[in-house]
C-alpha cells in the first residue's frame, strides 16, 4: 500500500512498549509523528530514538504524540530501550511499536525490499489532529534523520494550515511568510495588517501572522 499527502492514515491496534494501543485513541485531538526503524540495537536508530526522547518538550508544546516501530519484539525493544537511555541521557518517553508480524509496516509502506530485504527504511509520517497524511520523508537504512528539521516541518505545517500563507526556502519559526497567490493585494491589505512586501506580482512577503 502507497500512501500520499491527503490521505487519511490507517489506524491499527499494536503491542508496544507502553501496552497495546489503538493508535487513533493514542493520537486523539493531536498531530502525530509516526517513524520507523531498520531495527533495534542498530548504532544510527539508537542515536535517533535518544535525541526524539530529548525533544519530548519541543513536540509537546506544538500539541504532537510520538510513535516509533521496529520489526523486532517487545522484549528486545525493552532491552534496547536501556541502551538509548545510556547514550542519549533521557528515557525513553513515547511508545515503540513492535511490528513483529510487519503489520505497520506494510500498512505505512515502510518496508522498500530494493532497500532492505526484511527491515523498515528510516521513514516520517506526520499526521493531522484530522488523521490526514501531511507529510512522508524516507531517508535509506544509512543515514540518520534530522529531528530539528522535523519540528521546523511541523512549525509551517501548523501555520499554514490556520493562516492564508506559506513558507519560503529554509523558513525558522517567527521568520516573514509568503502570501498565498489566490488572495489578491485588497484582501491581503485586510488580512494581513502588518503589511507586505511585494518581490513579484506572485511573492509577497508579510510578517510571520501569529507572532
Amino acid at each position: 500500500m502507497s500512501l500520499h499527502l491527503g490521505d487519511t492514515a490507517p489506524n491499527f491496534q499494536a503491542v508496544t512498549t507502553e501496552g497495546n494501543l489503538d493508535f487513533y485513541e493514542y493520537l486523539g485531538d493531536s498531530w502525530g509523528v509516526l517513524f520507523s526503524h531498520p531495527s533495534d540495537f542498530t548504532p544510527i536508530c539508537t542515536t535517533e530514538l535518544g535525541k526524539t526522547a530529548a525533544l519530548k518538550s519541543e513536540f509537546a508544546k506544538r500539541g504532537v504524540k510520538v510513535i516509533a516501530l521496529s520489526v523486532d519484539s517487545l522484549e528486545s525493544h525493552q532491552k534496547w530501550a536501556k541502551d538509548i537511555e545510556e547514550v542519549g541521557g533521557v528515557a525513553i518517553n513515547y511508545p515503540i511499536i513492535a511490528d513483529e508480524d510487519r503489520k505497520v509496516s506494510t500498512l505505512y509502506d515502510f518496508l522498500h525490499p530494493n532497500a532492505a530485504a526484511t527491515t523498515t527504511v528510516r521513514s516520517v509520517v506526520i499526521i493531522g489532529p484530522d488523521k490526514k497524511i501531511k507529510l512522508t520523508l524516507t531517508y535509506p537504512p544509512s543515514t540518520g534523520r534530522n529531528f530539528n528539521e522535523i519540528l521546523r516541518v511541523i512549525d509551517s505545517l501548523q501555520l499554514t494550515a490556520n493562516y492564508s500563507v506559506t513558507t519560503p526556502a529554509n523558513w525558522q519559526d517567527g521568520e516573514d511568510v509568503v502570501i498565498s497567490p489566490a488572495i489578491n493585494d485588497e484582501d491581503a491589505k485586510v488580512k494581513f495588517p502588518k503589511g507586505f512586501k511585494t518581490v513579484k506580482p506572485y511573492l509577497r512577503f508579510t510578517p510571520q501572522p501569529n507572532k
